[in-house]
């Protein structure tokens, strides 16, 4: 983990998506049809724990994903 990420979910997300065999693009591009205009840079950011991402953003991401919102976090 970096050493202030600004997300906690980034590494998740990056798992997730790779293990749908999903590029950034292509997940964005599903994001978008889910009414979420994001770019594929802001996956790639969100991912690399450099930007935030908001709450509303969370159910997107958790159902483009198709899991359950806490299975986006850590577990502590």
């Amino acid at each position: 983990m970096m050493q202030n990420p600004k997300n906690l979910i980034g590494p998740a997300i990056r798992r997730l998506r790779v293990a749908r065999n999903l590029s950034q693009p292509a997940f964005a591009a599903f994001l978008q049809r889910e009414g979420w205009n994001v770019s594929e840079s802001a996956i790639a950011k969100i991912e690399n724990q450099t930007r935030q991402v908001l709450d509303f953003e969370i159910g997107f991401l958790a159902a483009v994903l198709d899991v359950a919102v806490e299975d986006l976090f850590p577990k502590l």
